[in-house]
């Protein structure tokens, strides 16, 4: 099968920059470049038209056909032609994405917990309805509201990172950013498997580079590999904002839970509050305790011990 239509100027950069890992080495007369994905051949040529070959080229086309609809108001056919659509405004690259987000990485009490989600662009109007985007940008409250609602209907999977666990694997060798990445290829790994989701994206909010990244998880034997990095991912695909909303609702649990082990309403962040809190458990109950629902690694840890 081959599909070949014009990309808008606005597209091209993006098209580029999605291919940009995948490119064969030799480029064809008047091309910008030619890429291989899966069993597809993309050619993107100077004049701007881009062709799809393969078994799945309608598939890897409609990527770029649909996101064409919602950012440029095109409609393209698979036969190349063009009718007029009803302009959308777009706020997020419109296509079917995996993403990935963390929550719990800054606060001293409570576990790391990370999510991946799958999701699709028929979602997206009624996620956009429940108000979904960075849960750092949502109260707790609309956390507790939304979050159920998409876990009921959108596919993911959550890995969580206790405190105990924690206290004991993080060292020199095994810093945040490599307990970050491990998590985030875990989830996404389980993702993935659980289903055969017809994704164009794997994305993750960059915290570290690209290069660093596959470093920290080179001795990982399951690893996800073609993965987006990105600043601000959340606010650009649902599917990292989706999986921000749901590791903050594990999260905010999981501190419900610690609160009751020590009857006391344990703070988020890493202040002031969170120290005096911390001193008081730590008379009541010991260090030992405390390890239990803290990261001792953490500075707050040199200032409790001089009060």
């Amino acid at each position: 099968m081959t599909i070949v239509f014009k990309l808008s100027d606005n597209l091209k950069n993006k098209v580029i920059d999605y291919y940009k890992d995948l490119k064969k080495d030799k480029t064809p007369p008047y091309a910008v470049f030619q890429a291989m994905e899966a069993d597809t051949t993309i050619t993107l040529y100077e004049s701007g038209k881009i062709m799809f070959q393969g078994v799945s080229a309608d598939i890897d086309a409609n990527i770029w056909i649909d996101l064409e609809r919602r950012l440029n108001n095109r409609i393209i056919n698979l036969d190349g032609k063009e009718t007029k659509a009803k302009k959308k405004d777009d706020k997020v690259f419109y296509y079917n994405t995996i993403g990935s987000d963390e929550v719990g990485t800054g606060d001293f009490f409570g576990p790391i917990v990370v999510t991946a989600t799958y999701v699709e662009t028929k979602d997206f109007e009624w996620l956009e309805s429940l108000g979904v985007k960075d849960s750092k940008k949502i109260t707790d409250e609309k956390i507790n509201e939304i979050a159920p609602k998409i876990m009921n209907k959108i596919p993911y999977v959550t890995t969580i990172l206790d405190n105990i666990t924690y206290n004991k694997h993080h060292n020199k060798d095994l810093n945040m950013n490599k307990l970050k990445a491990i998590l985030h290829n875990k989830a996404l790994y389980e993702l993935k498997n659980k289903n055969k989701f017809n994704y164009a994206k794997i994305v993750i909010d960059e915290f570290c580079s690209k290069d660093k990244y596959y470093e920290y998880i080179k001795d990982i034997d399951n690893k996800v590999e073609h993965i987006t990095f990105t600043t601000k991912a959340e606010d650009k695909y649902l599917s990292v904002a989706c999986s921000s909303i749901i590791s903050r609702y594990i999260f905010l649990n999981k501190m419900n839970e610690l609160s009751d082990l020590v009857h006391e309403p344990l703070p988020k962040g890493a202040g002031d509050i969170v120290n005096k809190v911390a001193k008081d458990i730590v008379d009541k109950y010991g260090y030992d305790k405390l390890s239990e629902i803290a990261k001792m690694n953490f500075k707050n840890i040199d200032k409790i011990k001089q009060d």
